[in-house]
C-alpha cells in the first residue's frame, strides 16, 4: 500500500532548501530537500536527503492516489482538488545528479497550442535518420515519416547521411545539459565537430527565456556563452524549441532539408566532397603552427584556449 506524501521542515538551519519531501515507491522510499512545498510558478531544484528525519516537523500530509517512476520521471498524483499534480525528473549535469520538481501549470507555458503537422518533408520518401548509439531516451519520430538507426556517430546525437557519407547533424540538448556544457567548454568541442559537417545544428528543449531563469549558474554566463559559440560557430546554429516535440519536429524538417539540399536536390559525387570541410586540424598540427608562430606550448596535455583561436584565425 502507498504511503502519503509527506512534506516537512528540513533540520538543517543553513541550508538554501528549507524544506523535505517524502515520495514512496512500490521499491523504495526516495527524500529529497527543496525550495517550496509545491512548484506553482516554475520547475523546483531538488537535491537529495540522507534520510527522513526520526522526529520530523510535518508541514503538510496527503493521501497519494498514484506515484510511479517511468524512465527518468516519477510521476506523482495526490488526493486533493487542487495541485494535486506533479513530476519528479531525474537528469545528469556535468556528471552529476540534477533533480526538478514540476507541475502542469509550470510546464504549461512551454507547451504552446498548435498541432505538429504530420505532411511528410523535403525529398518524398520516408527520412532514415541515424541516432547515436550512446543517446539515451531517444527520440523516436514515431510522428513524422521517418525511420531510425542506432549506430554510433562522429558528431551529433541525430544525422542524415548520402552514400554513406554524413550530411548533417543536430546535438541535442535540455535547457540543464545546455548550461553545464557551455561553462564546462565541452560544448565547443562538441560544435568544433559539428562544424565540420555540410550542415548541423544544436536544438534545445526549452525557450530561451528560461536561460535567465536558471538557479544554479549565473544566467549572464550561459547567455555570453551561447553568443560567443554562435559568433565563433556561425554555422552551427542553436535553435530553442520550446519543447521536446517541437524540437523532434524542426529536427526533422531540418535533416530531410539539409539531406536534400547537399545531396539528392542538390549536387552529389565531386561536387558533394567539394561540400564537406577538411577534417579538423590535431593537436600536432596546431602544436606545430604554434611553435612556428612563436607561442610557447607544451609537447603535452590541453592546448590553450588562445592558441586554438589564433589558430583559427591564421
Amino acid at each position: 500500500m502507498v504511503d502519503d506524501f509527506l512534506i516537512a521542515r528540513n533540520p538543517e538551519a543553513d541550508s538554501t532548501l528549507p524544506y523535505l519531501v517524502r515520495i514512496p515507491l512500490r521499491d523504495r522510499v526516495i527524500v529529497l530537500k527543496t525550495k517550496d512545498v509545491w512548484p506553482r510558478t516554475s520547475k523546483l531544484y531538488c537535491h537529495r536527503a540522507e534520510a527522513w528525519p526520526t522526529t520530523p516537523e510535518i508541514v503538510e500530509r496527503v493521501p497519494i492516489r498514484t506515484c510511479s517512476s517511468r524512465g527518468a520521471a516519477i510521476d506523482l498524483v495526490i488526493d486533493r482538488a487542487r495541485e494535486n499534480r506533479s513530476q519528479f525528473v531525474l537528469t545528469r549535469a556535468r556528471g552529476r545528479e540534477v533533480i526538478f520538481w514540476q507541475s502542469a501549470r509550470t510546464t504549461k507555458q512551454a507547451r504552446p497550442r498548435v498541432t505538429i503537422p504530420t505532411a511528410r518533408a523535403q525529398g518524398g520518401a520516408d527520412l532514415e535518420i541515424l541516432v547515436d548509439h550512446r543517446e539515451r531516451y531517444a527520440w523516436k519520430f514515431s510522428h513524422q515519416q521517418a525511420t531510425t538507426e542506432r549506430r554510433g556517430l562522429p558528431a551529433g546525437d541525430y544525422a542524415v547521411e548520402v552514400d554513406d557519407t554524413i550530411v548533417a547533424a543536430v546535438e541535442r540538448k535540455s535547457l540543464a545539459d545546455l548550461a553545464s556544457s557551455l561553462t564546462s567548454g565541452r560544448l565547443g568541442y562538441v560544435t568544433a565537430e559539428l562544424a565540420s559537417l555540410p550542415r548541423a545544428a544544436v536544438v534545445v528543449e526549452d525557450r530561451y527565456s528560461q536561460v535567465f531563469a536558471l538557479q544554479h549558474v549565473r544566467p549572464a554566463v550561459v547567455a555570453e556563452a551561447i553568443a560567443e559559440s554562435q559568433a565563433r560557430f556561425p554555422q552551427v546554429p542553436i535553435i530553442f524549441a520550446e519543447n521536446r516535440a517541437l524540437a523532434q519536429e524542426w529536427t526533422y524538417r531540418f535533416l530531410a532539408a539539409a539531406r536534400t539540399e547537399v545531396g539528392l536536390g542538390g549536387p552529389t559525387g565531386s561536387a558533394l566532397e567539394s561540400l564537406t570541410p577538411p577534417a579538423p586540424a590535431s593537436a600536432a598540427d596546431i602544436r606545430r603552427w604554434a611553435r612556428e608562430a612563436g607561442y610557447e606550448v607544451s609537447a603535452r596535455g590541453r592546448i590553450p584556449e588562445e592558441i586554438r583561436r589564433a589558430f583559427e584565425r591564421r
